[in-house]
């Protein structure tokens, strides 16, 4: 039987302690799985909704966005995965008089963790000017309130239109279509906060923003190198894929600050034999320095070109430019400087560099361990660089794999959530509807924040997520916001964005991944696009938590006719009414969609071309993979200064906290923690237990602090910490950004430790 949402915020900074785990999954991850989809949902309801994640007439799983092979398991999730979904599928609500019983004050004073524990949220809401708690309104008000401030505004581009990687394709290419028609380019998402940084990289350099591989080059791989990644927690399922293809006989190198549980042994759940013994996953662990990964890149490009045979010269020759600018790049690379930069030792990297020529078929596999700093970019570039020099793109068992996070971020981009739209998507836009969309770029996620704290920016409209909770700088980020005429939030459960508002706030609930979507038109489908570039269905198949929720896709539509009234002649209410239609005008707009109906009907979905994949062209402004070679960059610490980290814990998922564990790391019943190695915290008079306030150190001098840390000694890599957001994204600076991305340098923030 599912149990109620708890009434009063758990203490948060005394976790107990213990040493950290040397393996993942297994009968832990079952019972905790169990115990918590229990507690939401019910056991009847926990087989009814479980049994259809990831399946080919279920839904995709409202977690990460890592692919499903064509045989699907019959629990075909991860723990983090049936934690989502139960999140989404509880039976808890929360109720017009939720809301009277809780005013703004309230709320602004509760953990993430608290919120997102009270259920579905059932009816729009609306605080208005002057009030001091939300109340209910009709969806007809709602969308009134919106076209009121929207209509009022001296130009278009003072709105901003967020878009969360949840955000199914239909919903999308609908936002994107009525922000355009509105006027603006303003479409700030997640992905200017995680993996903009690759595929500003990867347009460079290959042509495309994307992932080259799939997971069956995964299971042909000779050697798989994640970095900066933590699979055990943030992509639970892509450990079957590494543990298949170890068994197939890959080698796998593990380049992290700190251990992860997960790239050290994979219990397999879905096995007897995974679950009692499991599969050692690393060949090789590199305990890098935070911010070192270029200069080991670089360095290990300079030992394959001073190698002998060791490049593939008929690839280079005829499919790349720019390699001299990389050799000569390449030779200044040192040895002291590099050992400096990434904390490593000489044979450390020696026996990377062994394992990497005696590789026919090379993968690259990342996350925000690289996107996250100011030279993420060229970071990647060195990553590809390296793929690049031994043909290594363009083959089976071979190419780029960043690891997206939210399930359809990926997708969203596609549909044409992007600030800066390609000419060409827009001209086909404009043509398909018969409107001018304009031409400058827009808002990312920094910018959206400067223009709101500028004054530029008075209306932010946020279809899912958290920004609050999900931005840096959050003292900036909350004032900033707080200084709009109007902020909106497209959500199925609270958050701290709900609490954090302009002069006028309106909440609107809209239908999850589980819940049946029935329009006028008879039952409804929508799409997804995963990480490797895969587009399929998603069909919910639980009643929706409220008779007054609306899908997002009918959220967008009405919202459109609100605004736009009888001058557009785009026809909103038929997109309502059968998302079929909506799919039509996609295959007429995007590439890669054509019939889009009907292969979005096959029950294995379609995969979308890649040039550089599918025939080694490479569409860039030389008309072939690029070659770069930037210099190498790597953090600078003063003294009594450590390097810190954001990260998950495993009881989240992005912002949304499940719980206060992080299991696997040995921390229970807390999250205000900072990670220290024990010979850092020696020096720095740091004791196991004692508590500390964290403060960043900036080019600004502004003082940005977090306060009341207890201390737990890890063995990170030296001269680093970690300690996990969104508690810690009060010491990002919002001008402290990737160089080309301009995402939040969230994995490098210089602090010093001061008595809490």
């Amino acid at each position: 039987m599912a149990t109620k949402p708890p009434t009063g915020d758990p203490v948060q900074d005394a976790p107990q302690v213990t040493p950290p785990k040397h393996a993942a999954a297994g009968l832990p991850a079952i019972g905790h799985t169990l115990r918590i989809a229990q507690e939401q949902m019910g056991l009847a309801r926990t087989a009814r909704t479980l049994l259809k994640v990831n399946q080919k007439d279920g839904f995709d799983c409202p977690g990460c966005a890592w692919p499903e092979g064509d045989k699907r398991h019959t629990a075909e999730f991860c723990e983090n995965g049936a934690k989502a979904v139960a999140e989404e599928a509880t039976l808890r609500r929360v109720t017009p008089e939720f809301f009277a019983a809780h005013p703004l004050a309230d709320l602004a004073t509760r953990s993430g963790y608290w919120l997102g524990q009270q259920g579905r949220i059932t009816q729009p809401m609306y605080l208005p000017e002057g009030g001091d708690r939300y109340e209910a309104i009709s969806w007809e008000g709602a969308f009134a309130v919106i076209a009121e401030e929207l209509t009022a505004l001296d130009s278009p581009d003072e709105a901003l239109f967020y878009t969360s990687g949840r955000t199914s394709n239909e919903a999308a290419f609908l936002f994107q279509l009525f922000a355009r028609e509105f006027g603006t380019n303003n479409l700030p998402d997640c992905s200017n906060m995680c993996h903009e940084s690759s595929g500003s990289a990867l347009t460079e350099t290959i042509g495309i923003g994307k992932g080259s591989v799939s997971l069956e080059d995964l299971h042909q791989a000779d050697l798989i190198i994640v970095a900066g990644q933590n699979p055990g927690t943030n992509h639970p399922r892509m450990l079957s894929a590494l543990e298949k293809a170890k068994t197939a006989g890959a080698k796998i190198i593990s380049v992290n600050p700190l251990p992860e549980a997960g790239m050290e042994r994979f219990k397999n759940p879905q096995t007897p034999l995974g679950m009692l013994r499991g599969t050692a996953l690393n060949d090789l662990f590199l305990q890098i320095r935070i911010g070192g990964d270029q200069a080991l890149f670089r360095l290990l490009n300079k030992l394959v070109i001073e190698t002998e045979g060791a490049t593939d010269e008929a690839f280079i020759r005829e499919h790349t430019h720019g390699y001299e600018d990389l050799a000569a790049a390449a030779k200044e690379a040192d040895w002291d400087e590099t050992l400096t930069a990434t904390g490593l030792t000489r044979p450390e990297i020696e026996r990377a560099l062994a394992m990497i020529l005696a590789s026919e078929r090379t993968i690259v596999c990342w996350a925000m361990g690289l996107t996250q700093h100011k030279h993420a970019v060229a970071t990647i570039r060195e990553v590809v660089n390296l793929l690049l020099l031994r043909g290594n793109i363009g083959r089976p068992g071979a190419g780029v794999c960043p690891v997206r996070g939210h399930s359809n971020v990926q997708g969203d981009r596609t549909m044409g959530i992007f600030e800066r739209p390609a000419p060409a998507f827009l001209d086909a836009l404009d043509k398909e509807f018969g409107i001018t969309s304009p031409r400058g770029h827009g808002y990312d996620v920094v910018r959206s924040i400067q223009a709101m704290r500028d004054g530029h920016a008075k209306v932010l409209f946020a279809m899912g997520g958290n920004f609050v909770g999900a931005t840096p700088d959050t003292e900036v980020t909350e004032a900033a916001i707080r200084r709009t005429a109007l902020t909106v939030h497209v959500s199925t459960k609270l958050n701290r964005s709900h609490a954090v508002t302009g002069r006028r706030a309106l909440i609107l609930p809209t239908l999850g991944r589980t819940d049946k979507d029935v329009q006028a038109a008879g039952r409804q489908f929508v799409t997804v696009e995963d990480s490797m570039g895969m587009v399929h269905a998603s069909r919910g198949n639980l009643a929706p938590a409220s008779p007054h929720l609306l899908s997002e896709p009918a959220i967008v539509a009405r919202m459109a006719r609100a605004v736009l009234g009888s001058a557009s002649a785009t026809p909103w209410e038929d997109f309502e009414r059968d998302y079929g239609a909506v799919r039509d005008r996609i295959a007429r707009v995007v590439p890669g969609f054509e019939d889009f109906n009907a292969r979005a009907a096959r029950p294995e979905g379609f995969r979308l071309p890649h040039a550089p994949r599918d025939e080694r062209r490479f569409p860039t402004k030389t008309g072939r993979a690029n070659f770069t070679a930037a210099p190498v960059e790597y953090p600078r610490v003063p003294p009594g200064r450590l390097l810190l980290q954001t990260l998950r814990s495993h009881d989240q998922y992005n912002t949304t906290i499940y719980g206060l564990d992080d299991r696997y790391r040995g921390i229970t019943g807390g999250r205000r923690v900072v990670m220290v190695n024990p010979a850092d915290a020696a020096e720095l008079g740091l004791a196991d237990g004692s508590y500390t306030d964290l403060v960043s150190e900036w080019t600004d001098g502004v003082e940005r602090r977090a306060p009341g840390f207890r201390v737990v000694h890890y063995p990170t890599a030296r001269g680093c910490a970690a300690a996990y957001y969104p508690e810690t994204n009060v010491l990002v600076p919002l001008d402290s950004t990737a160089d080309t991305s301009n995402t939040p340098a969230s994995k490098s923030v210089v602090v010093r430790f001061e008595p809490a």
